[in-house]
């Protein structure tokens, strides 16, 4: 059974918290909270996002809180074993029957940072992606970040071949 909406706490779209995946209706808030939370150099572009939630809108999860996007993260799904940089551009890469969940933008709004939602919401992400079947999840991070993704499981492989935004990334992986 498919999930596409969660709700944790509360009653209703606009009470507690809420999981579900991005639409084209979600395209603004996605913008503006990628925006927020990094760089000019490292965010995601509204067309790039567009294409994704077009691509693979079932790896695109948002969570809400009385609902005002928090935190979000999306990823293709594809037979390759690292993340690329071109990966974060091309849509048309994303293979909805490979091995592999890759995970770009895993943002959670500055204000919100700290309070657990993206640990909530990487819960749901990690879980929905086993039920999907896949090998697991590969993300790149920056060093800080590292102990936060162990928490989950996640085994850092050390420095990445990325230059996304011309900051030094860590591969991460979540093998099922």
């Amino acid at each position: 059974m498919e999930i596409t909406e969660q709700y944790i706490g509360g009653a209703g779209s606009n009470s507690g918290l809420r999981i579900h995946y991005a639409s084209l209706d979600d395209l603004d808030a996605v913008e503006a909270l990628e925006k927020a939370g990094f760089p000019p150099a490292e965010a995601g572009k509204r067309e790039d996002f567009e294409k994704r939630i077009l691509a693979f809108p079932r790896h695109f999860w948002l969570l809400e809180e009385d609902g005002k996007l928090v935190s979000m993260v999306n990823g293709m799904v594809t037979n390759e074993t690292h993340l690329r940089d071109e990966m974060f551009e091309n849509a048309d890469l994303h293979d909805e029957d490979g091995e592999w969940q890759m995970l770009f933008g895993v943002v959670t709004d500055p204000a919100y940072q700290g309070k657990g939602y993206m640990s909530r919401l990487m819960e749901h992400v990690i879980e929905d992606v086993r039920r999907q079947g896949k090998k697991g999840l590969v993300l790149t991070c920056k060093d800080r970040l590292i102990p936060f993704y162990s928490r989950f499981g996640f085994v850092n492989e050390g420095k990445s071949q990325s230059e996304h935004g011309g900051a030094v990334w860590y591969e991460m992986r979540l093998t099922f």
